[in-house]
């Protein structure tokens, strides 16, 4: 029995390491990536703070475009418009538009634009990746060189696009050959010092023909969309708006009008859109207040939910009620999560922890209810099939060879003297024996569908299907010479020794029998050996009439 529990043990510390080992490898392959930025989402849709007070958005609206005409206006524009937000003071601005060829008409708008940053000296102006031909190698599109050297610094407008359409995060940094580039919104706020964010393991392999990106965060935004400040453009142009109101500001200039702008979707929309330069506008405010989230390691996120998985299976090992290890296992990934998210900033995918233990759970309480059953047919002390599984199957044994015609042998046995040896050596002695038997009836019960049990108290049987009476008397000789070299250590150097009587019956069921007659049978039969002297065995006769007395043929 102790055997028996020790393979349990093993067999399920082998399960579980399996399955651990599996959802980390799941984890680690993002196999429930939707499920996980489902949880992701509602965690970071509603948890906003308070947006830096210092950024605003200058939108090209639709008022601007009605006032000033279709796009694209002359750059001589913006020029105009970056002279305004010099005149009133700002910090810095990050011109959300792109410039990627000159003006043929006019060369002059590119001189004035030019002339314009220049003067500022703290203009930030985007870097486009883009993808040439049926090659797709992506190239830069950069502005014009004029407008381009004139510029503070340029920046990447690239934001990561997830499966599902939601934008949540991007790549601080990012370029064509190697990460250079910083993203728009990390220029605007200027924080300095080291950059926070996920390593891309490609990122330190120049490649001139791959766009690489490095420092993946996710956002923790703001607010939803409208969160920010927005001044129309064509109010600032004009002068329409107090300077008291863009002085000291990092300002970001883009298009939010329909049709033109670029619209997101974000964890906080509500399936409203955001646009571009909002969404550049939270990751400065998340850099400057030092919000940015992390994703955990990809080698660290698997391996806490393979330790999740195993400390669920360590609580199934316990002696503690299954409800209480699934109330305990279940929310543990939500509950590590929500802790590193909302205490450390870091990013927990729980789903695959959760998959994992929701399996180990279902699994075993599958092997708890097989477990049950095995307990509740086998005899505690033995470990034998008990009286109810003996019933069952020469029942189910019995109906079988009815069907195929095929003859079937009961054999029962009784240990002889039983309560003698019990009265004389001891309880534990007698149950010593009873064990030695079991293992000696079970070793000899070797098909699958043999059956040793013990349906009493010293009363064992032998269900053996598709066994001629010859058969069941060879295994039933070689089960008496095993039990005569029995012996088991007693008080005062004592051996007990043991014999059995034993009674076989063989039939191939008629249609109008019945299992009860097999058995009364063979009872018969064991009740003659035991007349005759017992440590032996008779056997039933085919048709009415005496026993076959041991030692003749059956």
């Amino acid at each position: 029995m102790k055997a028996r529990h020790l393979r349990r043990g093993y067999r399920w510390l082998l399960f579980a390491t399996v399955l651990a080992a599996l959802s980390g490898w799941a984890s680690h392959a993002r196999l429930f990536w939707q499920a996980d930025e489902g949880v992701y989402d509602r965690l970071v849709g509603g948890w906003d703070y308070p947006p830096d007070a210092r950024l605003a958005i200058v939108a090209i609206d639709e008022r601007s475009l009605q006032q000033l005409g279709q796009w694209p206006w002359p750059r001589s524009t913006h020029a105009r418009l970056i002279e305004q937000l010099e005149q009133a003071g700002v910090h810095r601005i990050a011109l959300d538009l792109l410039f990627p060829e000159p003006d043929r008409k006019d060369a002059r708008q590119d001189r004035e634009l030019a002339a314009a940053i220049a003067r500022s000296g703290k203009v930030v102006l985007p870097v486009l990746a883009a993808t040439t031909g049926d090659e797709a190698v992506p190239v830069e599109l950069l502005p014009v060189p004029a407008i381009a050297e004139a510029a503070a610094t340029l920046a990447h407008t690239d934001i990561e696009i997830d499966g599902d359409g939601i934008a949540r995060g991007l790549y601080l940094k990012a370029g064509v050959g190697s990460a250079y580039w910083p993203a728009l919104g990390l220029a605007l706020a200027d924080t300095g010092g080291p950059l926070p964010g996920l390593s891309d393991p490609d990122a330190a392999t120049p490649s001139p023909y791959q766009w690489r990106r490095n420092n993946y965060v996710r956002l923790r935004f703001a607010g939803p969309p409208g969160t920010f400040p927005q001044l129309s453009y064509i109010d600032v142009l004009e002068g329409k708006v107090p300077p008291q109101l863009l002085r000291g500001r990092w300002v970001i200039v883009g298009m939010t009008a329909s049709g033109i702008a670029p619209r997101l979707l974000t964890p906080t929309s509500n399936e409203h859109w955001m646009s571009g330069s909002e969404y550049q506008a939270n990751v400065a405010s998340m850099l400057l207040g030092g919000h940015a989230l992390l994703p955990l390691q990809p080698d660290l996120q698997a391996g806490l939910v393979v330790l999740l998985v195993l400390l669920c299976a360590l609580l199934l090992a316990l002696p503690l009620p299954q409800w209480l290890v699934a109330l305990l296992a279940l929310p543990a990934p939500l509950l590590l999560g929500v802790v590193l998210l909302r205490g450390f900033q870091l990013w927990f995918a729980p789903v695959a922890a959760l998959v994992g233990i929701a399996a180990l759970l279902l699994a075993s309480g599958v092997w708890q209810l097989r477990y049950w059953r095995r307990l509740a047919s086998r005899d505690p002390l033995t470990g034998l099939g008990n009286r109810m599984r003996f019933e069952r199957t020469l029942q189910q044994e019995h109906d079988a060879a009815r069907r195929s015609g095929r003859p079937l042998s009961l054999v029962l046995v009784d240990l002889d003297h039983f309560k003698h040896c019990n009265d004389t050596y001891g309880h534990l002695t007698g149950d010593q024996l009873l064990r030695q038997l079991a293992r000696t009836l079970d070793s000899l019960a070797r098909r699958p569908r043999d059956l040793a049990a013990r349906f009493g108290g010293d009363e064992f049987a032998l269900v053996l299907p598709d066994t001629p009476q010859a058969g069941a008397v060879r295994l039933l000789e070689e089960l008496l010479m095993q039990v005569r070299r029995m012996g088991i250590p007693a008080d005062h150097g004592q051996l007990a020794r043991a014999s059995i009587s034993a009674g076989v019956c063989t039939r191939v069921p008629a249609p109008d029998s019945t299992p009860s007659q097999l058995y009364e049978a063979a009872d018969a039969a064991l009740y003659e050996a035991k007349k005759a002297g017992r440590d032996g065995y008779r056997c039933a006769p085919a048709q009415t009439g005496p026993a076959i007395p041991y030692g003749g043929e059956c």
